[in-house]
C-alpha cells in the first residue's frame, strides 16, 4: 500500500515537471476565453450603439410631446414608431412644470404638481437590444435598454388691466392727479395726448430708475420691491420718454413740468404692486428682453399716482360745467391690491392682474324746480376689484404671427347708494359700508330723506382672445357685466324709498307731491350724473360694471431639451 503511494506521488511530480504539449493546452484554454470575450464585446457595443440610438429617440420624442401638450402622448409613440424603435413596454408620457432655476437640483426642475399647468414633458422608453452571443450568457435573447428625456417650452405673455380714456379731460385728470401725487397740475389736453400717444419700454423704464436710485448691482425683483422716491419714479419716465437722439418730447416735457413741482417731495413708494416682471424677476438690472414690452406713459402716471398717496385718500372740489349740476365734491379711496397681483404682469398660464378697489363719495347738489330750490345726493359707489387671468396660451410654429393669447376677465361688483357714508364706513375697507337715509332737502319747512342701494354681483369670468397683431397695437378690449345695461342712477332711481315731512311733523310718504318732485329733478339730472361718474372712474383706470385688458407682449420658444 505505501509503495502504491510512493509511486503515484513519483508519478504526478514528474507529470507536473514534464512540460511537453503544455502551450497547446494553454492555447486552448485561452481561445475559448477571447472567443468568451469577443461575443461579449460584440454584444455589448451593439448594446451601446442601440442605447444611443434610444436616447435620441427619446430626445426626438420628448420634443414632440412638449410641443403638443395637449396630446402629448400620442406624439411621442407617433415619433417613436417612426423611428422604428422596438419598445419592451409602453412609452410613459409625464406631464409637468420645469423650473430654469440654477439654485435648484437638475433632478429637481422636473415636477409633476396636480393642478400646475404643464410646460414640459418627460419621456421614458423600455426599449430592445437583441443580443447575439450573450444569450447563452443571459439566457435572454434580448437587453432592455432604459432612456428617459424631458423637453420644456417657453411661452409667457404680458398684459394689463385698467380703463381706456374716451376723451382726455385735461381739467378733470389735473385735480385728480395733482391731488393723488400732493401737488398742482396744469397740464393742457394736448400734453395728455401726448402721454396717451407715447410708449415706455418697460425694461428701458426700469434700468432708468434703477439708475436714478443708485440700485444698479441687484436684479429687477430687489429693484422693485425697495421703497423708491415718486421723484425717482418720475425722473425715470421723464428719461424714458425722450428721443432717440435724447432731446426731449411733448410726454417728456410733460413729464418734466409734473417732476419740477414735485421737488422738494420725499414720499415713496414699491412698484412691485405695480410691475410684475414674472420670468425675468431673477435677471440682473441692465439686462433686457427682446419681448418688447410697452407702455402708455399716462398708464404707467396714473398707476403710479394712485401708488403714490400713501393713504389712498383725496378730496377735492370739482368744478362742473354740467346741466342740472349745481356743485360737486369728491372723496376717493383707493384700496390696496390682492396681495400678489400687479396692474401689469409678465407670466405664463395662471398668471393675474387687478385694478384696485375704489372708493368714491361724490355730494352733487342739484338744481332745483318748483318750491325746492336743490336737491343734495351723496351718492355713494364700491367698485371691487376687477381680475384678469391669463387662461391659455397658443403658440404657432413656425409662424409666431398667429399665436394668440387668451384673457379670463371679470370686473369688479358694483355696490352703489344713495345714503350717508361716516367717515369711519369710508375709511374701514374690511367691510362693506350700509350708508343711513339722507337729507336730500332739508329746510325749514320740508324735509326729504331717502336712501337707495343697487349691486350688481353676475361678474362671471368672460373669455377674450387676442391676436398678435392686436397685442402688437396694444389694442383694449372692454368686457362687461350682462346685469349693468342702464345708467346707475337709473337703477337706484327704481329702488329709491323717500321720506317727506312738512314743517317737521307731517310725514307724506310717497303720496304727496313733494316726493314725485324730488324723483323728477333726480332723473332729469340722471346723463349728467352718469357722465360725470364715467369720466371720474375712467381717469382712474376703472369703469362701472366694465373692465378693460390689452396684451403688452407674447413669446414663444419652441420645445427644447432639458434633461
Amino acid at each position: 500500500m505505501f509503495a502504491a503511494l510512493r509511486s503515484f506521488l513519483r508519478d504526478t511530480k514528474s507529470f507536473l515537471r514534464d512540460t511537453r504539449g503544455s502551450i497547446a493546452i494553454i492555447s486552448g484554454v485561452l481561445a475559448v476565453v477571447v472567443i468568451g470575450f469577443s461575443a461579449v464585446s460584440v454584444d455589448l457595443g451593439k448594446v451601446y450603439v442601440d442605447r444611443r440610438k434610444a436616447q435620441s429617440v427619446a430626445d426626438l420624442a420628448a420634443l414632440s410631446a412638449a410641443s403638443d401638450l395637449t396630446r402629448a402622448a400620442r406624439a411621442a409613440s407617433a415619433t417613436v414608431q417612426r423611428n422604428s424603435l422596438s419598445v419592451d413596454s409602453p412609452i410613459s408620457v409625464e406631464l409637468g412644470t420645469y423650473t430654469p432655476n440654477a439654485n435648484v437640483a437638475l433632478a429637481s426642475r422636473f415636477q409633476t404638481i396636480a393642478g400646475a399647468t404643464p410646460n414640459a414633458a418627460r419621456v421614458t422608453i423600455n426599449s430592445r437590444s437583441d443580443l447575439v452571443f450573450g444569450r447563452v450568457i443571459t439566457g435572454k435573447d434580448y437587453f432592455v435598454i432604459r432612456t428617459t428625456a424631458t423637453a420644456a417650452t417657453t411661452s409667457f405673455a404680458s398684459f394689463a388691466i385698467g380703463s381706456r380714456l374716451v376723451a382726455v379731460d385735461g381739467g378733470l385728470l389735473n385735480q385728480l392727479l395733482g391731488k393723488l401725487l400732493g401737488t398742482t397740475i396744469t397740464l393742457s389736453a394736448m400734453d395728455y395726448q401726448s402721454l396717451v400717444d407715447a410708449k415706455l419700454d418697460l425694461f428701458n423704464f426700469m434700468n432708468k430708475l434703477a439708475e436714478k436710485t443708485h440700485l444698479t448691482a441687484g436684479t429687477y425683483a430687489q429693484l422693485l420691491n425697495s421703497n423708491i422716491k415718486v421723484v425717482d419714479v418720475l425722473g425715470a419716465m421723464v428719461a424714458s420718454t425722450l428721443s432717440p437722439q435724447g432731446t426731449p418730447t411733448g410726454a417728456s416735457r410733460a413729464l418734466t413740468s409734473i417732476l419740477q413741482s414735485l421737488s422738494a417731495a420725499t414720499n415713496s413708494m414699491v412698484m412691485a404692486s405695480l410691475i410684475n416682471p414674472g420670468p425675468y424677476k431673477d435677471l440682473p438690472v441692465g439686462q433686457t428682453s427682446t419681448m418688447g414690452i410697452n407702455l402708455s406713459a399716462l398708464d404707467l402716471l396714473n398707476a403710479t399716482a394712485q401708488l403714490a398717496n400713501g393713504n389712498r385718500q383725496i378730496e377735492v372740489g370739482l368744478g362742473v360745467n354740467v346741466p342740472g349740476i349745481a356743485t360737486a365734491t369728491l372723496k376717493l379711496g383707493i384700496g390696496e391690491r390682492p396681495v400678489g397681483t400687479s396692474w401689469v404682469t409678465v407670466g405664463d398660464v395662471g398668471a393675474q392682474v387687478h385694478t384696485a378697489q375704489t372708493r368714491l363719495l361724490l355730494v352733487l347738489r342739484l338744481l332745483g324746480a318748483g318750491n325746492i330750490a336743490s336737491v343734495n345726493v351723496p351718492l355713494y359707489v364700491e367698485v371691487a376689484a376687477g381680475t384678469a387671468r391669463l387662461n391659455a396660451l397658443n403658440c404657432a410654429f413656425p409662424d409666431a404671427n398667429a399665436s394668440t393669447m387668451t384673457l379670463g376677465v371679470r370686473p369688479g361688483v358694483i355696490d352703489a347708494w344713495i345714503g350717508n357714508v361716516s367717515v369711519a364706513d369710508f375709511n374701514n375697507y374690511t367691510t362693506a359700508p350700509r350708508p343711513d337715509r339722507a337729507a336730500l332737502v332739508d329746510t325749514p319747512l320740508l324735509a326729504v330723506l331717502g336712501r337707495a342701494h343697487v349691486q350688481v354681483t353676475n361678474m362671471a369670468q368672460t373669455p377674450v382672445t387676442f391676436t398678435m397683431a392686436e397685442i402688437n397695437r396694444q389694442t383694449k378690449k372692454t368686457v362687461g357685466t350682462t346685469q349693468f345695461t342702464q345708467s346707475l342712477l337709473a337703477g337706484l332711481l327704481n329702488d329709491l324709498q323717500l321720506d317727506v315731512s312738512v314743517l317737521g311733523g307731517l310725514n307724506l310718504g310717497l303720496g304727496g307731491a313733494v316726493g314725485p318732485l324730488v324723483a323728477s329733478i333726480l332723473s332729469g339730472a340722471t346723463p349728467s350724473i352718469d357722465l360725470l361718474l364715467a369720466n371720474l372712474l375712467q381717469t382712474l383706470g376703472v369703469s362701472l360694471g366694465q373692465a378693460d385688458v390689452w396684451g403688452l407682449g407674447l413669446r414663444c420658444d419652441g420645445a427644447v431639451l432639458v434633461q
